[in-house]
């Protein structure tokens, strides 16, 4: 299974909320947030609502609290522990912030299973308070795709990953998230390669409007179980066709494996 990259989005894949919304909410920050909102890009605000909270007594200690109590499906930590154990490389690709990431798992004890968060910068400022940068300055220039907010274009971010897949020699990518900004993405895989939206959630909307723009095969999935039982099976399911493959090339056998085939989950259907 080296040759798998498995992608995460956070929000609403790995943990069952939006981490932003998650920390303004419980720290009794929302109806600033919310009156906020309309005047400024959303990255931008979250930097704002630190300084907000901040001023207001909170420490970093107490975001951090916040962060540890976020919820999550009991089946997607042991997962991302699967996924590992077979050989996946498995990478974060996220619209939240470094250290509310890095904070969740470490909690998770999931720190040391990606190879890489690909997010918005964070540190702590000599005054103790959360800054929150974007990913791509875009008060220096656009990043050109109309399809993602200006701080962030996962697209740019998958190409570079594509890249490094064929240096590395790895051939799979399995995309999973829910938000639209999942979408760009999605529209960059290739064929071989597999995507995984939450079921009615934005990203699953947008794929449902023309499944045809996917070169990558789809498959949607509910709630932690569902991502578990469906992520699984499709490392199981490349494994077994690599390994057919390599059987044939190397002794000349034309192999087919049914079995891989049947263990695949239901793919979206195309809509009329």
């Amino acid at each position: 299974m080296a040759g798998i990259v498995v992608v995460f989005d956070f929000d609403k894949t790995i943990i069952e909320c939006d981490s932003d919304n998650w920390v303004v909410d419980e720290l009794g920050a929302t109806d600033l947030f919310n009156q906020l909102l309309p005047t400024m890009p959303w990255n931008s605000l979250m930097d704002r609502m630190m300084k907000e909270l901040h001023s207001q007594g909170k420490t970093i200690e107490d975001i951090a609290e916040v962060l540890k109590r976020t919820p999550i499906h009991p089946r997607v930590v042991p997962a991302i522990k699967a996924a590992h154990a077979l050989g996946c490389d498995l990478r974060i690709v996220s619209d939240a912030n470094l250290f509310f990431i890095e904070t969740i798992l470490k909690h998770l004890g999931l720190e040391e299973y990606f190879s890489e968060i690909n997010t918005n910068p964070s540190y702590v400022d000599e005054e103790g308070r959360l800054r929150i940068s974007p990913h791509h300055d875009f008060t220096k220039f656009s990043h050109g795709c109309s399809l993602c907010p200006p701080n962030m274009c996962k697209g740019v971010v998958i190409e570079r990953i594509q890249t490094s897949v064929c240096t590395e020699g790895k051939k799979k990518i399995i995309y999973l998230g829910d938000g639209s900004g999942d979408y760009c993405p999605s529209l960059k895989l290739k064929e071989g390669d597999f995507v995984m939206p939450r079921k009615n959630f934005p990203l699953f909307d947008l794929i449902c409007k023309d499944p045809l723009l996917i070169k990558a095969g789809i498959h949607e999935w509910t709630d932690g179980e569902e991502l578990e039982q469906i992520l699984l099976s499709l490392i199981n399911t490349i494994s077994m066709e690599e390994n057919a493959q390599f059987i044939s090339a190397d002794c000349k056998l034309q192999t087919v494996s049914a079995s891989a085939h049947e263990a695949f989950p239901k793919a979206l259907p195309v809509q009329q």
